[in-house]
């Protein structure tokens, strides 16, 4: 599994890029890869508050449908449109163009208090 050494991880399979002022989120390799291939994702829109740990969408796979959490509290900043025509982006570049939503923080320490990619790796091996 790409477990990027550069992202915080959450204990839900989400992943987590800081922006400059935004964080963008999306689900692991292990999550996509678990899911198989995605056929719809729905996301909050701009301007939604999200709490840490809260449902912020669905994804839904040939499999199953499965929620998507937030792993931070903020304020949704952007969505990544992309999804609604190719939500198979999920599955070929999870870490890239396969993101989902961009929130401004608005608790300090929430970011730093996600797995880094090592404990990530323990979760998901373990």
């Amino acid at each position: 599994m790409n477990v990027p050494g550069d992202l915080r991880y959450s204990k839900d399979h989400e992943w987590v890029r800081s922006d400059g002022g935004v964080v963008r989120v999306g689900i692991t390799d292990y999550a996509q890869d678990a899911l198989g291939d995605v056929v719809f994702v729905q996301l909050p829109s701009p301007g939604d508050e999200v709490s840490a740990s809260a449902e912020l969408g669905e994804i839904e796979s040939t499999k199953s449908v499965s929620e998507i959490y937030a792993p931070i509290s903020g304020v949704v900043a952007e969505v990544n449109l992309a999804l609604e025509d190719e939500p198979e982006l999920v599955n070929s570049d999870p870490y890239g163009e396969g993101w989902m939503v961009a929130i401004t923080p608005s608790e300090e320490g929430e970011l730093e208090a996600l797995m880094d990619a090592g404990a990530y790796t323990e979760l998901i091996e373990g």
